[in-house]
C-alpha cells in the first residue's frame, strides 16, 4: 500500500508544483492555493469512483479495464483509451522538459532551450525506461527514496517561506474574478493527474480490495495538503507577476530569501527529483495501460509484443513519442490540453463507475457529485478558452478528432483481419 501511494505521489508532485505553478499564477493569481484546493477536492471526488473500481478491478490495466468493464470493448472505450495516452504522454513530456531546465540551470547555469537542457530531458526519459525495464519491485524502491527526500525538502521550504511570508500579497481583494478561478481548476488539475497511477498497480499489490483504495485517498490527501501550503508559501513570498515571469523556477527563487543559493540549489535538485519520479511513474502507467489495450484489441497488437531488451514495445513506442515532443514542441502552448483532456477522461471513468455501482458497491451521491463538479469546470473552461485562447480550443478538438480517427482506422483494419478467408492450403508436392 505504502509503494502504491508513494507511487502515485511521485507522479502528482512532479507534474504539478514544478511545471504548473507560473502557468497556474497567470489565471488565478493570487489565489492559486485556493485554485489547487479545488482542483484536490475534484481529485477528491474522482479519486473515490477509481478506487472503488480498482478494488472491485484489480489489474496491471487500471483505468483501461475500468473502462472495459463499463462500457465493454466498443468505440467509447477505444476513444477514451487514445485520449488517455495522449494525455499521459503530454504530461510525461512537459515533466522531462522541466528536469532537463532545472538539470541545465543548476549544472550548467543555461537557459531552458539550450543544448544542455536538451541533453538532459533525453537523459532522464532514457533512465526511466531503462527502471521501468528492471520491473515493478525496483520501481517501488527508486520512488520510495525519492519521494521520501522530496516531502522532507518540501517541510523546509513550507516553514521557511510561511514564516517570512506577506499576508498583503494573499489578500483577498487581490484575486480574480471566481469565473477566473474556477477555470484555473482545469489547469491546476494537471497536478493531480498522477492519482490514476496507483489504478495501475492493482495487479501488483496484496490485497488490493483494501489497499488500492487506501493509497489513493493517502497519496491525494498529502499532495493537496502540500500544493497548498507550497503554494501559500510561493505567492505569501513573491508577487504574481515574479512568479509569472521566473515560470518553472519560482520555487527555487521563493526560497532565495531565507536560504540564500544554498536554498535555489536544494529546490532546484528537489525539482530534478520530483520530474524524474514523475516521468517514471507516468511511463509505468502507459505501458500498463498499451499492454491491456492491445490484450483487448483496442490498441494494435504491436504495443503489447514483447520487446527484446525487456518490457513491451509499448515502453518503447512511449519513450520515443516523449522524447519527440519533448524535444520539438513547445510544451508551454498545450499544457492545458493536457489536463482539460484528462478531465473529460475521469469523467467518463466516472460514468462508467455509476453504471458499475452496484458492483462496487459505491455511494451513488459521491460518484454523482464528483461527475457535476468535473463537469462545471470543464464547461467554464471551455467557454473561457473558446473566449480568451481559440488557439487552444482548436487544440482540444484537434485532440478528440485524432482519437476518432486513431479509432475508425484500426478497427476498419482489425475488421478486415477477423473477416478475411481463411488462406488456400498449400499445393501437395
Amino acid at each position: 500500500m505504502r509503494g502504491a501511494a508513494v507511487l502515485g505521489i511521485g507522479a502528482m508532485v512532479g507534474a504539478g508544483i514544478f511545471a504548473l505553478l507560473g502557468q497556474a499564477g497567470a489565471v488565478a493569481g493570487s489565489a492559486t492555493w485556493l485554485s489547487f484546493l479545488l482542483a484536490g477536492v475534484v481529485a477528491a471526488l474522482l479519486g473515490y469512483s477509481v478506487a472503488k473500481l480498482g478494488a472491485r478491478y484489480p489489474s496491471g490495466g487500471g483505468i483501461i479495464t475500468f473502462l472495459l468493464e463499463g462500457f465493454g470493448p466498443g468505440h467509447m472505450t477505444a476513444i477514451t483509451s487514445w485520449l488517455l495516452y495522449f494525455a499521459s504522454i503530454i504530461v510525461t513530456s512537459m515533466v522531462a522538459v522541466s528536469f532537463g531546465s532545472y538539470g541545465a540551470s543548476l549544472l550548467a547555469d543555461a537557459p531552458p532551450d539550450s543544448l544542455w537542457a536538451h541533453a538532459l530531458t533525453t537523459l532522464v526519459v532514457l533512465l526511466v525506461a531503462a527502471v521501468n525495464i528492471a520491473g515493478a519491485t525496483f520501481i517501488d524502491k527508486i520512488q520510495s527514496w525519492i519521494v521520501f527526500v522530496l516531502l522532507a525538502v518540501f517541510a523546509v521550504f513550507v516553514v521557511v517561506t510561511l514564516a517570512q511570508m506577506d499576508p498583503s500579497l494573499l489578500a483577498p481583494s487581490t484575486y480574480p474574478p471566481a469565473a477566473d478561478i474556477v477555470s484555473s481548476v482545469a489547469l491546476t488539475f494537471f497536478a493531480f493527474l498522477g492519482f490514476a497511477v496507483i489504478s495501475f498497480t492493482g495487479g501488483d499489490l496484496p490485497d488490493p480490495a483494501k489497499n488500492l483504495p487506501r493509497a489513493t485517498y493517502l497519496a491525494l490527501a498529502v499532495t493537496t495538503g502540500l500544493y497548498v501550503l507550497v503554494s501559500l508559501g510561493v505567492f505569501g513570498t513573491l508577487t504574481v507577476q515574479e512568479v509569472i515571469d521566473n515560470g518553472e523556477t519560482a520555487l527555487a527563487v521563493a526560497a532565495l530569501p531565507a536560504l540564500g543559493q544554498a536554498g535555489f540549489a536544494m529546490m532546484a535538485v528537489a525539482a530534478l527529483l520530483a520530474t524524474s519520479s514523475s516521468v517514471n511513474a507516468n511511463i509505468y502507467a502507459a505501458v500498463g495501460s498499451t499492454a491491456k489495450l492491445a490484450q483487448s484489441g483496442q490498441f494494435p497488437p504491436v504495443f503489447g509484443a514483447r520487446a527484446r531488451v525487456g518490457s513491451t514495445r509499448g515502453l518503447v513506442i512511449s519513450c520515443v513519442l516523449v522524447l519527440g515532443l519533448a524535444n520539438l514542441v513547445d510544451l508551454s502552448a498545450i499544457a492545458s490540453l493536457g489536463s482539460v483532456v484528462a478531465l473529460g477522461i475521469f469523467l467518463i471513468v466516472s460514468v462508467a463507475a455509476l453504471r458499475l455501482r452496484a458492483q462496487t458497491g459505491s455511494n451513488v451521491l459521491v460518484v454523482i457529485t464528483g461527475i457535476v463538479a468535473t463537469a462545471v469546470v470543464l464547461v467554464v473552461f471551455s467557454v473561457q478558452t473558446a473566449r480568451d485562447a481559440p488557439e487552444t480550443f482548436v487544440g482540444m478538438v484537434a485532440i478528440l478528432a485524432l482519437a476518432v480517427v486513431l479509432d475508425l482506422v484500426w478497427s476498419s483494419i482489425r475488421r478486415r483481419r477477423t473477416t478475411a478467408p481463411p488462406a488456400p492450403p498449400a499445393p501437395a508436392h
